[in-house]
Order: C-alpha cells, then structure tokens, then sequence
C-alpha cells in the first residue's frame, strides 16, 4: 500500500527537528503519557459514575472495554497491510525524534491513535462535556505521532476514525447487557460487588429522607 503524503512526513518531521529542546522533549514524553491520562480519565468516569444510574455506569465501564478492542482491530489491520514505518521507508526524511520501531512493527494504522479516537469518543459517551477535553487530546496525540516521526499523517488519521467507529459501536452493543449486569451488581449481597458498581442515584434521595424523618 503507498500513499502521497510523503511530503507532508517530510515538512512536520522536518519542522519537529528544529522546533526547540524542550518543544521535542514535550511531544516525545506527550506521544507516550498521553495515554496514561485517557487511562486516568477512564478511571475518574468510573468513580463518579458509580452514583449515576446503572445505564451511565455500564457506558463508563465499557468505555476502557470498547477503547481495548479498537486497539485490537488496529493490530489486525496493522498485521494485514504491513506497510513500512516512515522512519525508515521515505527518502530525504530527517531523523525521526523517537526510536523507529523494528521491522515488523507496522505502521497503518497507528495504534496511538487508535487508541486516542476510541477513548475520546467513549469518554464523550460517558458525559459529552467531555468532548471539549478528549478531542483535543486525541488530535495532539495523533500529532504528536508524526511529529516524532513513527507514523505518517495518513495512519493517524485512519487510527483516529478506527478507533471513534470501533469504540461508539462497541458501547452502543454492549450497553443493554452491561446495564443488566449493573443492576445485578448493584442488587448483590456481595460487598466488593456492590462497591465495584456503587450506590446508584436513589441513595442520596433515600438518606435525604431518612434525615427528615429523624428530624421529626
């Protein structure tokens, strides 16, 4: 498979390679962490969710699961195009910020990516204020990707509408299932099962209750 944004590989890594030290140090970092904080994020959705009702909880829960299987259709494609990594196919390119993965480690699409369109539409499922944060975050971690010279634009591109597809029709499948298996949760004599998947919204309406009745 070939693609004509060559070119484009060529002006962003060559930009990169005289942006300042600390500017290549923060997307070398960024290209990486980044996806410690969608990690972090998921976990915050998870723990405020656990007082919503059990369809909002199921959608946070599956957000993590849904972001995991884009990640593995990326490596399904990636094993079945097996396109060369820029940073070691395109002539006349500078070299390239971080390490260019050994061959085999394919490079359409980019499961950076992948990963960052999956986990910024689930979280925007989660609560669609979200969004404001995530997509920006997505964008700058599919950029981040090029501009240390591991991927061309056209993979990121591709990862981030891989991973928005997979992820929005993962939750949409999977949220019935998942809200019934809350509400199990949620009814378990189990501790650690009620705990996992929280109170839900009726207990702070019923404790509100309980301290009116008292003050009475």
């Amino acid at each position: 498979m070939t693609f004509e944004d060559d070119e484009l590989y060529r002006d962003i890594t060559g930009f990169a390679h005289d942006a300042p030290a600390w500017v290549q140090h923060t997307a070398e970092v960024w290209t990486e962490a980044g996806l410690l904080l969608f990690a972090a994020l998921f976990v915050i959705g998870w723990w405020r969710s656990r007082r919503d009702s059990s369809r909002a909880f199921a959608i946070a829960v599956l957000a993590p699961v849904a972001t995991a299987v884009a990640y593995v259709c990326s490596e399904l494609l990636k094993s079945g195009v097996t396109e060369e990594r820029p940073c070691r196919a395109v002539t006349g390119a500078v070299a390239s910020l971080a390490e260019c993965p050994a061959s085999g480690d394919w490079s359409f699409p980019s499961n950076h990516a992948t990963i960052a369109g999956a986990a910024a539409l689930a979280l925007a499922l989660v609560r669609r204020a979200l969004v404001l944060l995530t997509a920006p975050l997505a964008l700058l971690m599919a950029f981040s990707r090029v501009f240390v010279g591991v991927h061309y634009p056209h993979d990121v591109a591709a990862g981030l509408l891989l991973g928005a597809v997979v992820a929005a029709a993962a939750v949409r499948l999977g949220t019935r299932p998942a809200t019934r298996l809350a509400d199990a949760l949620r009814a378990s004599p189990a501790p650690a099962a009620r705990w996992l998947a929280g109170p839900g919204p009726a207990t702070a309406p019923a404790a509100a209750y309980v301290a009116a009745h008292r003050r009475r």
